[in-house]
């Protein structure tokens, strides 16, 4: 008797099967040829969907019900201050506008890599400038127009200010808040969603930005509520020995937190909602500067990433400075050229 062959009933089958899989909204994984054919993708491919699910294996998918509208970046400048009252060096001893001209450049790089992901969405850059030359502010321009984002740059009157923020404070300090100010001025405007501030110091790894959006909607999802990022590991969060929570992100690992630098991303409605404990350090100097934005990371989690995602370019020995486990001298070299 001849052998009957029943292959091609299989994969037909097989392939009816995986239409109604999707149509229910299973997933089949076939481990053998370590593959989704249900999404026909490999399993260290991006499984998630953004706006739609965050898929982990082997825990499986979570629907994501904050579904982020835009993104705009807040990158608060100032090229003349190498660190704020203080005489300390930077890692790698470099003038300040070589920190800014690189962070600058890893923060859009990253967010190009972002925008091939989250397509749907709308992406902005302004940067904020105090105390900056001109020369300098041309080299931003000219950073700015190499990448396909809407963009601009703001020049700060510090004059204006002088009635609003009262205190004899030095130069840089003065500077520091009239750009805080500016940004949570920008930060209200209608249209805006999720909000990403950051300063001028800090170097970007290539999947920074893509693992904060899913992060953010898979997280605000879980939580039912808004939250804070921040792409820094910092330090000093290994000085001390404190409880915390763990939580998978999109690639990272994220830690729960209750205090950071004034670099996050969060969205307007929890700018809004807190506008007058967040002008507290835009009007008033006292140590801790951050006090207020730790004040709101008591009701609304802030999380971090392990291992960070980005280097703040501080003094070596500073506590909020360079993050542990991580290839500082590759990613300032893969971004010096501007």
């Amino acid at each position: 008797m001849k052998p009957r062959n029943f292959s091609g009933n299989i994969n037909f089958f097989k392939k009816i099967f995986i239409k109604i899989c999707r149509l229910l909204g299973y997933e089949i994984i076939d481990q053998s040829k370590y593959r989704i054919p249900t999404l026909n993708k490999d399993l260290n491919e991006t499984l998630s969907e953004p706006g739609k699910r965050s898929i982990t294996i082997p825990l499986g998918q979570i629907k994501i019900t904050r579904k982020i509208k835009s993104l705009k970046i807040i990158f608060r400048s100032c090229t003349s201050e190498l660190i704020m009252d203080q005489n300390k060096k930077r890692l790698f001893d470099k003038s300040k506008n070589e920190y800014t001209f690189r962070s600058l450049n890893s923060l859009l790089k990253s967010t190009e890599v972002a925008k091939k992901i989250f397509n749907h969405i709308d992406f902005e850059i302004i940067v904020t400038d105090t105390n900056s030359d001109k020369k300098d502010l041309n080299i931003i321009n000219s950073i700015l127009k190499k990448y396909p984002f809407k963009n601009k740059l703001v020049e700060i009157d510090q004059n204006s200010f002088k009635n609003k923020i009262l205190g004899n404070y030095s130069k840089a300090k003065f500077a520091n808040m009239t750009n805080l100010y500016s940004s949570l001025n920008i930060a209200t405007e209608e249209n805006n969603d999720l909000l990403y501030f950051v300063e001028d110091d800090y170097l970007h790894s290539k999947n920074c930005v893509l693992e904060m959006l899913f992060s953010y909607e898979k997280f605000a999802s879980m939580f039912k509520q808004e939250i804070f990022l921040i792409p820094a590991d910092y330090p000093y969060l290994y000085t001390n020995i404190t409880n915390t929570k763990i939580f998978l992100g999109h690639k990272k690992h994220w830690r729960l937190i209750n205090e950071s630098l004034v670099t996050f991303m969060t969205s307007k409605d929890v700018i809004v909602k807190n506008i007058n404990n967040l002008m507290k350090m835009a009007t008033e100097w006292k140590d801790p500067w951050e006090k207020p934005l730790h004040q709101i990371y008591e009701k609304t989690p802030c999380l971090s990433p392990i291992p960070s995602m980005s280097i703040h370019c501080a003094n070596i020995n500073s506590a909020y400075g360079l993050p542990p486990n991580l290839d500082w001298k590759k990613i300032w070299d893969d971004n010096e050229n501007y």
